[in-house]
């Protein structure tokens, strides 16, 4: 099977760039040439050469994968095609900004042109001419034709059939993909619902599609079944006919496509049917129609199933919410993969060898099953080390195409791309390989290199936007998994990227690969410097013609550069330059030279001033200053750059003004800032003209507005593609005329379009009526900040699509009355006020008191978060129902005491009265902190629908609060309780979801009352000194961890044995009034024990023993009374772990004890300074882990035994125990 090259050359678009410049200076050669009539036939002749190239551009494309001579011819016609560039380039721009001289002479500019033309005695055009002669000759002897197929003889066309024990890692994709054949719902309002499978090439749509097709529950469901390889075949007449023919034997023969059609239709109408199409490639919305109406007549429930590339063909067929993005394969999966195709066998004894190195080739794959069967299927049956080796080594593109079928599959989809994609998808070659990059900086680099081509009124960056999705939707590009703003390549589109650039783009990361750089290299990336300041000069010389120079290096790359003495920095023919980071605090004059420079990134370098030359850059396009927080002004001819259009200073903090006649910028599409001046030429006034303003603006220094007029000019009305907007005022000073204030903010109206806006120092006390107009409907977010003589909030309830609002640092308001939800206050029945609102937090409002509803308020239905802050005198109430409420913040409102309200899906609550050590508060959990609202906070919660309220916690809350059932939401999982000094439980308090209950220093607390826990699993009671009994009058039968200590009141605990019967884990500390445990009964399934500072407790168990089997760790603490320990089957011969701290009076370590201890494997000893003796010293060689503190006496005597030695350890914590649990004190 044969196709057409679908996109066009690599090199078509750049010949077409080229002629197109040529065409442009050849019409224009009166004002260019200026009569020379030598050069004119010289372009002339170039613009015939290029005539004569392009035709056979898609041939040469194809063979240079098999023929070195026509790989180097592309080579080489590339290099002549950017010697022309930059000589047409350089011609145009010298034409265009030449200054006559003298009026008498009638070519005041052809010096320039001529010293264009001529070059240390050599004659520019003659040389590329020239090139593109010998090239053009050469074109015939090489064999190159005009038309060109695309060998696709190694694509088997697809099949039904699948050998399913083959596939790994798509269990779950295939029962999603069948929930959707099976749903009858998923598309109701389609006859026939079409469900594409989008993935780049190799990731195993097919595979998928086939798996899905053969299942049972599949096979049941669709009466007809039909399978069409569509590949480059998209012909409809031949789709259906397949079609037909799969459904009807025999084969269908028509060719009348409507004759097709119509036997299509009587053969699916009324029957339920599923149709694949495979690897459809093409993206015709018309055709595509067409073809789909005889699927139009079956029966409900019909699914076409359809495997593409492209989202972009996805979308012709399907809205966005049925396409099935299928995912790589995570790495287990891959190896499993990998050992099927590479047939070794885990139990081989070549196993253990080739596994890492195995492993290594799977990572490198990065999850693509394709990628992964092709490496595997080269080492089947190979069991030598250096086989595996070369194959890790090696590059996936190096390998031919009999050995491996991905690198065909993927090359078939750059094949696929027009050409002026391929360019912009090679230029990605100099970024890292798993670089994350912005979407908008990159277009900002290919409008460098004219890779965007201008169509009509449509500025570069929608079409870079536009060419940008189209590479996303042909999985060239993925969204990045970290960072939903940023995108990367997969390493094999990457590594294709790097194979088609070849020398012309370069990444230095290895200075061993030097020697790669040379006069052909127009683009270098650097990402490492290793500090070689010699290397690096090396590196940027060998490039003699380099066009971009881009620096990625995560740190400074050197302490200081001087670029004054190191004038090679700025090599003539850059057209992108960035010393982003680099230590460098001016440029020279020299910068000025730069005429091709359209790229100019500065940021985060400690720059203090720019080189007035810098605006002799006439093509300069992209200006970035980003945090360069030493910069304190730009030059004062920034007008000149009449092409500039984008500008970023954000950052900048020591501007202190704009450069006077901004407005010339006309084709200025990006200002980050504009700082109004006090002079009219540097003023607001400058903005008036700069309708071509995109993305998010701030105006600041507003305060130099003197009156509405001036505000007015700025025509803000008019910039319709601005769509966030701040405005910024220096709040300080007093006001003479706070009607002005609001006059000139009246004036400053924006466009309907906006969708973000922040006030920031507003001086007046009202805000204009246009702030809350309902024709501003696509707004959503909205910021008022330190407006400090605001007394009234603007009428905001009927901003249609208002989604977030944040009031912080109002000082003069007071209120918040019935105008905040509608200017005219009779119509609320009419609109719900804040219908859109998802999030509202108010902040900082040192004078707001009161917050007033109207009647029957039904407003913020959608409202989410709730958070109010630092708002010391607000009293009355808040609203009284939120449906949508999920998250509130109540922070330091000291006076605020109300009921919360109804809001049956929250899940979060923070109410805090001291805002000093507030933290985030993770979700489904309530925190009661310092406040008196914590008896309502209590009460809205049994209100709440589960399962969202998980977790409680109550801390620091100084009045009277009691626990009970009633105000436990039945889907809590965690009660924690913090130092509340009037703590109550109800008398039988039972909860069936608990299983964490933590009460900690509530000294009020006498009983805690345990009727029915049935889930609970770790209960901690901790500096209660008043607590004496923890009742447990029904068996908690999940109970694993109990915790009690400092709690010296404490009498007796619960029959553990029958109380706690799973207990796992018992921790006791400082309760002196406990003296055993009662009934002697301990649970069979404890297994760790801990007794501190329970001297009562731990005399008990050293007489009385521990008989609970499954008992392994054991630490005892704080026992005076003891002179030996531990007597003969005092302990369970399960014991793994032992530790004795602080026995003062123990003087002799019993063996009869230790050796019944069988299991022990560690034995800690400290504090126990008249331990001097052991009965049976031999025994503790036995034992593999030992400390014995060097205070002990006993250590120093053992130390001196040699037969056998006693080896001791450091001390090692327990991992279940914080610092605060060593030493025993």
């Amino acid at each position: 099977m044969a196709s057409k090259l679908e996109g066009g050359a690599y090199l078509s678009s750049f010949v077409d760039a080229v002629s197109k410049k040529l065409s442009s200076i050849l019409e224009d050669d009166d004002f260019v040439l200026q009569g020379n009539h030598s050069a004119r036939k010289l372009l002339e002749k170039l613009d015939d050469y290029l005539c004569d190239v392009e035709p056979v551009l898609d041939d040469a494309e194809l063979k240079q994968f098999g023929n070195d001579r026509v790989k180097k011819w592309l080579v080489d016609l590339q290099d002549a095609l950017y010697m022309a560039d930059d000589f047409l380039d350089e011609l145009s721009t010298k034409a265009a900004t030449a200054t006559p001289r003298d009026p008498g002479n009638s070519s005041p500019w052809s010096y320039s042109v001529d010293s264009t033309i001529e070059d240390n005695g050599v004659n520019v055009i003659e040389k590329i001419v020239g090139t593109l002669e010998f090239l053009v000759g050469r074109k015939d002897k090489l064999g190159l034709i005009k038309s060109a197929k695309l060998d696709t003889s190694w694509r088997i066309p697809s099949t039904s059939l699948v050998v399913s024990s083959d596939i790994f890692g798509r269990d779950q994709d295939k029962e999603n993909i069948i929930k959707l054949l099976l749903d009858d719902t998923c598309d109701a309002q389609s006859p026939v619902t079409v469900i594409p499978i989008v993935g780049m090439g190799g990731i195993g749509k097919t595979t998928l599609a086939q798996l899905v097709y053969n299942d049972i529950k599949v096979v049941a469901k669709f009466e007809t079944r039909a399978w069409v390889c569509v590949a480059e075949n998209s012909d409809p007449v031949n789709v259906t006919r397949t079609i037909a023919g799969a459904i009807d034997f025999p084969p269908c023969n028509m060719d009348n496509f409507d004759s097709l059609q119509t036997d299509l239709k009587m053969k699916l109408t009324g029957k339920t049917f599923l149709v694949v199409l495979d690897d459809v490639w093409h993206d015709q919305r018309e055709t595509w129609e067409d073809f789909l109406k005889p699927f139009r007549y079956g029966s409900n429930g019909s699914k076409i199933l359809l495997t593409t590339r492209s989202e972009k063909v996805a979308s012709v067929f399907a809205t966005n919410n049925l396409h099935y993005r299928l995912s790589l394969l995570l790495e287990e999966d891959c190896w499993s993969v990998f050992l099927k195709h590479s047939s070794i066998s885990t139990n081989s004894k070549q196993y253990t060898t080739l596994e890492p190195i195995g492993r290594k080739i799977v990572e490198k794959c990065k999850g693509l099953p394709l990628a992964v069967k092709t490496l595997g299927g080269l080492l089947r049956n190979k069991y030598y080390e250096g086989d595996w080796e070369n194959i890790l080594e090696s590059e996936i593109w190096e390998l031919s195409e009999d050995d491996s079928k991905i690198v065909p599959a993927l090359r078939v989809s750059y094949h696929y791309l027009p050409s002026h994609l391929k360019r912009c998808f090679v230029y990605c070659s100099l970024y890292p390989e798993d670089y994350e990059f912005d979407k908008d900086e990159l277009i900002l680099l290919w409008m460098t290199e004219d890779l965007l081509q201008a169509k009509g009124n449509n500025r570069l960056e929608n079409i870079g936007c536009a060419y940008f999705d189209e590479l996303v939707a042909r999985s060239f590009f993925q969204p990045s998994s970290t960072n939903k703003r940023l995108f990367v390549m997969h390493d094999l589109i990457h590594d294709l990227a790097i194979f088609i650039a070849g020398k012309f783009h370069f990444h230095l990361n290895e200075w061993e690969n030097l020697h790669m750089i040379d006069s052909k290299t127009r683009h270098l990336l650097v990402t490492e410097y290793k500090g070689s300041f010699h290397l690096f000069q090396e590196a940027y010389n060998r490039a003699v013609h380099m066009r971009t120079f881009l620096d990625l290096s995560v740190f400074d790359c050197f302490q200081s550069i001087d670029i004054e003495s190191n004038p090679w920095l700025l090599r003539q023919r850059l057209r992108v330059l960035s010393f982003y980071s680099f230590t460098i605090e001016s440029l020279p004059d020299s910068i000025g030279e730069l005429i091709h420079l359209r790229y100019l990134n500065l940021s985060r370098t400690p720059i203090v001033a720019l080189s007035e030359s810098i605006c002799k850059l006439y093509n300069l396009q992209t200006l970035k200053l980003r945090n360069c927080t030493k910069l304190e002004m730009l030059p004062s001819c920034m007008h000149d750059l009449v092409n500039l259009r984008h500008l970023d200073i954000r950052g900048a903090s020591c501007l202190k003004e704009m450069p006077k006649r901004m407005s010339k910028l006309k084709h200025l599409n990006f200002l980050s800032y504009y700082i109004v001046g006090a002079q009219e030429e540097n003023g607001i006034r400058e903005l008036g003209s700069l309708d071509n303003l995109h993305g998010s603006f701030c105006i600041s220094k507003l305060e130099n507005v003197k009156n509405s007029g001036e505000a007015l000019e700025a025509k803000m009305g008019n910039k319709k593609h601005i769509n966030t907007l701040k405005l910024k005022w220096v709040p300080d000073g007093d006001i003479d005329d706070v009607q002005t204030e609001r006059d000139i903010l009246d004036k400053l109206q924006p466009h309907p379009n906006l969708e973000k806006l922040s006030i920031e120092g507003y001086r007046g006390e009202t805000f204009p009526d246009w702030l809350g107009l309902s024709c501003y409907s696509n707004m959503t977010k909205l910021r008022l900040d330190r407006c400090m003589n605001c007394y009234e909030l603007p009428s905001l309830g009927q901003l249609p699509s208002l989604q977030h609002l944040e009031f912080s640092d109002l000082d003069g308001l007071e209120k918040i009355g019935l105008e905040f939800y509608n200017k005219n206050n009779a119509s609320f029945q009419q609109e719900t006020p804040f219908k859109s609102l998802e999030t509202l937090k108010i902040v900082n409002m040192s004078s707001w008191r009161e917050w007033h509803f109207p009647d029957e308020f039904d407003g913020f239905p959608k409202l989410r978060i709730l958070s109010i802050k630092s708002c010391p005198v607000l009293k009355g109430g808040l609203p009284a129902h939120l449906p949508a409420l999920e998250e509130l913040t109540i922070v330091e409102c000291e006076e605020l005491a109300c009921s919360l309200p109804r809001a049956p899906n929250l899940h979060q609550i923070h109410v805090k009265g001291n805002r000093s050590s507030t933290y985030a508060t993770r979700g489904h959990k309530v925190v009661i902190e310092e406040t008196q609202l914590a008896k309502s906070v209590m009460e809205c919660l049994p209100h709440i629908q589960p399962p969202l309220i998980q977790h409680l916690e109550i801390s620091n809350v100084w009045s009277a609060i009691s626990i009970s059932e009633d105000y436990l939401p039945a889907s809590l999982q965690s009660l924690e309780i913090f130092y509340c000094s009037k703590l109550t439980f109800s008398e039988q308090l039972q909860h069936k979801s608990l299983t964490k209950i933590s009460v900690v220093g509530c000294h009020s607390l006498k009983l805690l009352p345990l009727w029915d826990f049935p889930n609970l699993k770790n209960l901690k009671v901790s500096v209660c000194q008043r607590v004496e009994y923890v009742e447990v009058p029904h068996a908690l039968p999940s109970l694993r961890d109990l915790c009690i200590s400092g709690c010296p009141s404490l009498v007796s605990l619960p029959a553990l044995g029958l109380a706690a019967p799973h207990l796992e884990e018992l921790d006791i500390r400082n309760c002196p009034k406990i003296d055993c445990f009662v009934e002697e009964c301990l649970p069979p399934s404890l297994e760790k024990v801990v007794v501190i500072g329970c001297q009562k407790l731990a005399r008990w168990i050293t007489s009385k023993g521990l008989q609970s089997e499954g008992l392994t760790y054991l630490w005892l603490g704080g026992c005076f009374d003891v002179n030996s320990f531990p007597r003969e089957g005092c302990l369970p011969s399960s014991l793994e772990s032992l530790e004795l701290w602080n026995f003062p009076n123990m003087e002799t370590l019993d063996s009869k004890g230790l050796h019944h201890l069988t299991s022990l494997k560690r034995l800690a000893i400290g504090d126990c300074r008249k331990l001097e003796s052991v009965t049976e010293e031999h025994l503790l060689a036995s034992i593999a882990n030992i400390y014995i503190g060097e205070e002990c006496p006993l250590r120093r005597k053992l130390e001196e035994m040699e037969h056998p030695p006693i080896q001791f350890v450091c001390y090692k914590r327990d991992s279940d125990y914080s610092d605060d649990d060593y030493p025993y004190d």
